[in-house]
């Protein structure tokens, strides 16, 4: 099951979310903010009943063309369950910029589910 995070326009964000990767739920939280000296938003996930920080501050880089993994180099986490997948997409068929910036991250949908391959 993927699940498309509820993205608003702030520029800090902290989600709780329920996902299943590999069989296996995980309660997470999920911090997206922005900083302004590059330009770019980054994803940082918690296990939220451990505390755990699993990842952080990973650059939100869109997928043109093939899929851009962000979590692929992860699948080592959780006994090798992983933390599945992240994607970053294009909502639009023009968006304003390559990847997200401080004005335009509606333009864009991130993803995140099971292992996508």
């Amino acid at each position: 099951m993927n699940y498309e995070l509820p993205l608003s326009s702030s520029l800090w964000q902290v989600l709780t979310l329920d996902v299943v990767i590999g069989g296996e739920p995980l309660h997470a939280q999920v911090e997206i903010r922005y900083l302004p000296a590059p330009d770019q938003w980054f994803v940082s996930i918690r296990d939220h009943a451990s505390g755990e920080l699993l990842v952080n501050m990973i650059p939100l880089v869109c997928s043109y063309g093939e899929a851009n993994d962000l979590l692929l180099p992860f699948r080592h986490l959780r006994n090798g369950k992983g933390l599945g997948s992240l994607l970053c997409l294009r909502g639009t068929d023009e968006p304003s910029a390559r990847d997200p910036g401080a004005d335009n991250l509606a333009d864009f949908r991130v993803l995140w589910g099971d292992t996508f391959a």
